[in-house]
C-alpha cells in the first residue's frame, strides 16, 4: 500500500479543511449541540453542492464515484472540525449498504436522493446491550400476509430524529445469524416514535420505538434472513469511518498541544523545552501515526473490495485506546485551561470519545482479530 495521498486526495483534503475551518467554527459546533436538529440545513446544502453526500455513490445515481479511501480523507477532516450533523449516518451507514446490497429500483430511489441531499438516512442496529453482534439483535419482524409487522425498540440510533429513511436490523427467524433481515423503513410511517438521548459527545443518538409498524416485502434490503452479511459489512465500514473521525480529533488535539507547549512559559521558559513534555508530545505523535497507518490500511482494503475484517478490527481496537492516551496527555499538558468550555480541546475529546464508544469496544474487536487468526 502507498501511504502517500494522490494529487486528487491532496486537493480533497485541502478543500475539506479550508471549507470546514470557514464554515464550522467551534461556536457553530456548540450552537448545534443545543439545537433541536443538531445541524445547519444551509451548511448541509453547501456540502451537497460540493458533492460530499454523493462522494462514493456511482455517477449513474448522481454521485461522483470516488472510493471509500477518498471518503476517509474527508472523514478525517470532519473529525478534526468536530462537524455536527447527519453526514456520517447518511453517507457511511445509509448509502454504502444500499449501494452494495440494494436492488436496482432501491438504488435509483435512494442513492439519487442521498447524492442530491434530499434524503437523510441512518442504520438502526443496536439494542439494549449496545453491542453489534448478531445475538444482540432481537427486535422481532413478524410476517403478516404480504408485509412484516415490527414492534420493539432500537437504541443509540444516530440522527434518527432527522432521518427520512431508516435501515433497520430485525429478527425474522430463529437462527442467530441466519434469522436477521434488514428493512428500509420510511420514517413517516405510523407507529414510529423517536426520542433523542443525552450524550457526552453532543451527537444526536436516539431511541426509536416501533408500535406495530407495517413494512412491505419490497422494503427488504438484500434477502430475507440474510441480513447479517449486510450488518457485518456496514459495521466494518462504520468502524473504519469512526477511526477516521477519531484520527482527525487526535490530530487536532496534538496540534493544539504542540502550539500550547511552545507558547506556555513556566520558570522562565516554554514548557515544551522540558523533557517530560517533549516525551508526552512524542507519545501522542506515535499514537496518532499508529492510528493513521492502521486506519488507512483498512480503508484501502475496503476501497479495493478486499476482505478487511481483521484490518478493520485492528484499526478500531487500536484507535479506541490510542485516543484515550492522546486525550489524557493533551489535557495533562494543558492543565486547567484545557478542561474549560472556553478552550477548543474539549470538542476534540468529546468527538473522539463518542467515536470510540461507537460500533464496538476494543475487546469486541480483539475477539474478531483472534477469530481471523483461527483462534
Amino acid at each position: 500500500m502507498n501511504f502517500t495521498y494522490t494529487e486528487e486526495q491532496e486537493m480533497l483534503k485541502t478543500m475539506a479543511r479550508d471549507f470546514l475551518v470557514d464554515k464550522c467554527p467551534k461556536t457553530m459546533v456548540k450552537e448545534m449541540a443545543e439545537d433541536e436538529k443538531g445541524y445547519s440545513p444551509d451548511l448541509w446544502r453547501e456540502m451537497v453542492e460540493l458533492g460530499w453526500t454523493g462522494l462514493v455513490i456511482p455517477e449513474a445515481y448522481g454521485g461522483t464515484g470516488m472510493t471509500f479511501l477518498d471518503l476517509a480523507v474527508v472523514l478525517e477532516e470532519i473529525g478534526r472540525a468536530c462537524l455536527p450533523g447527519p453526514y456520517f449516518s447518511t453517507v457511511v451507514l445509509g448509502s454504502i449498504p444500499i449501494m452494495k446490497y440494494g436492488t436496482e429500483e432501491q438504488k435509483q430511489k435512494f442513492l439519487t436522493t442521498i447524492a442530491g441531499g434530499e434524503a437523510l438516512v441512518t442504520f438502526a442496529i443496536t439494542e439494549e446491550d449496545g453491542t453489534c453482534d448478531a445475538a444482540s439483535i432481537t427486535l422481532p419482524a413478524r410476517m403478516s400476509g404480504d408485509s412484516y409487522t415490527i414492534s420493539g425498540t432500537k437504541l443509540f440510533v444516530p440522527d434518527a430524529h432527522a432521518a427520512d429513511y431508516l435501515l433497520c436490523a430485525a429478527r425474522t427467524g430463529e437462527g442467530i445469524e441466519d434469522g436477521l433481515t434488514v428493512f428500509i423503513i420510511d420514517m413517516k410511517k405510523t407507529g414510529i416514535s423517536v426520542t433523542p438521548l443525552k450524550t457526552m459527545g453532543w451527537d444526536k443518538l436516539c431511541e426509536v420505538t416501533f408500535n406495530n409498524v407495517s413494512v412491505a416485502k419490497d422494503s427488504i434490503l438484500g434477502q430475507p434472513g440474510k441480513g447479517w452479511e449486510i450488518i457485518k459489512s456496514a459495521t466494518e465500514y462504520a468502524a473504519v469511518g469512526k477511526c477516521c473521525t477519531m484520527l482527525g480529533a487526535m490530530q487536532q488535539s496534538l496540534d493544539l498541544t504542540i502550539d500550547y507547549a511552545k507558547e506556555r512559559s513556566q520558570y522562565g521558559q516554554a514548557i515544551g523545552s522540558y523533557q517530560v513534555i517533549q516525551h508526552y508530545c512524542a507519545s501522542m505523535a506515535i499514537d496518532v501515526d499508529g492510528t493513521r497507518f492502521s486506519t488507512y490500511e483498512a480503508a484501502w482494503k475496503l476501497s479495493g473490495g478486499k476482505p478487511a475484517a481483521k484490518e478493520a478490527a485492528i484499526a478500531k481496537a487500536f484507535a479506541n485506546e490510542a485516543f484515550e492516551r492522546v486525550s489524557t496527555l493533551a489535557h495533562q499538558i494543558h492543565g486547567a485551561i484545557g478542561c474549560t468550555m472556553d478552550h477548543d480541546l474539549h470538542y476534540s475529546t468529546r468527538t473522539g470519545k463518542a467515536a470510540a464508544l461507537s460500533f464496538g469496544s476494543s475487546d469486541y474487536y480483539r475477539e474478531i482479530v483472534a477469530s481471523e487468526m483461527g483462534l
